[in-house]
């Protein structure tokens, strides 16, 4: 850890190492701090009350060893566990045109973490293909840093394809404010850098702006704007501009981070459903828990407020540390319903 953190090279400190330092950190001091605190417990109630410790020691290893079996399955099997989580959305306000159309989300691929090995990618790419929406959309942090991670990512990724095509926005990450740039160009030059790579891909940026989507003569609204974050992370979004000439239609909005749900899209704006990310779900979730609601109202899964819809996607790729448990990545496919 010292090494990490005061002698490697910003590319080792920020780059798989550390990733796969921290699994090793979590197999080595996890599973003991379970036996110790179960050993203390055990030790307390033997002193007052004259237990035996022999309980709580089998107690203690079980759940070492559960933390083990954990950390392991999270590490080589959870993080490629792709699923597709089908959902509805009803509202009265949407076009007859549009009943029943099947929009795919995906979220967060940061796809650096996945370096060279762009087998899950091509797996979650075909599995993405199978669900023959009508519209693919990606509510941001493509990349952990750089736009040069896309390298060995790009091909695979311009496989996919909708009737009415791939739409994205820019998530936090994208904007590289966490790696060491040697100037302000440089951050400028790569930021540039995505977004071509993103067009090369046939994918289409909605940076502050919207499209009108057609089906059976009627039309809805896609709306995209950049991160818009809590503080401290980067606020881009510019969401008057991009509503200009949606007056009336049914909007769909596209914003990684779910908080600007509640700051601005409720209170300011007359959107339909929001779609973001973000979250990760922290990469662990148990049931309908997770780490995340601690700093989350809405981290997982569909919310409401009256009528109008927030889904937010866990996560379809891992930042940080390889591992997923519980909140494995996430395909959503939304079905759009019209309630009479």
């Amino acid at each position: 850890m010292i090494y990490l953190i005061h002698f490697a090279s910003e590319e080792v400190a920020r780059g798989h190492s550390s990733g796969w330092f921290s699994i090793a950190f979590l197999l080595f001091v996890f599973p003991k701090l379970v036996f110790t605190i179960f050993s203390l417990i055990g030790l307390l109630f033997h002193y007052f009350f004259k237990w035996s410790t022999t309980p709580f020691l089998y107690v203690g290893i079980a759940l070492a060893l559960l933390n083990v079996v954990g950390i392991l399955y999270g590490t080589f099997i959870g993080r490629n566990k792709f699923v597709v989580r089908q959902v509805t959305y009803s509202s009265s306000r949407l076009p007859q045109g549009f009943n029943g159309y099947r929009i795919t989300l995906l979220s967060d691929l940061h796809v650096g973490s996945w370096g060279k090995n762009t087998q899950p990618l091509q797996q979650m790419v075909n599995i993405v293909n199978q669900q023959e929406s009508d519209l693919i959309v990606f509510t941001g942090d493509l990349v952990n840093h750089r736009a040069i991670e896309l390298e060995y990512s790009q091909s695979v990724l311009s496989q996919l394809h909708a009737r009415d095509g791939v739409y994205s926005v820019l998530g936090n990450h994208d904007f590289g404010p966490y790696f060491p740039w040697k100037g302000k160009q440089d951050r400028i030059n790569n930021l540039a850098d995505l977004k071509k790579r993103e067009a090369d891909m046939g994918w289409i940026l909605l940076n502050n702006a919207h499209v009108t989507l057609y089906n059976d003569k009627d039309s809805i609204a896609l709306i995209g704007v950049e991160n818009d974050g809590e503080p401290p992370f980067s606020q881009y979004a510019d969401l008057p501009k991009a509503l200009e000439g949606t007056d009336g239609l049914f909007k769909i909005l596209l914003s990684h981070n779910p908080t600007h749900w509640r700051r601005e899209v409720l209170p300011d704006s007359d959107v339909d459903l929001m779609l973001a990310g973000h979250t990760h779900a922290l990469q662990f979730q148990i049931g309908r828990f997770s780490f995340s609601s601690r700093f989350y109202k809405e981290w997982g899964g569909m919310y409401y407020e009256g009528k109008r819809g927030l889904y937010v996607n866990v996560g379809t790729g891992h930042v940080g540390i390889p591992f997923r448990l519980g909140a494995w990545p996430e395909i959503t496919v939304i079905r759009l319903v019209r309630e009479e």
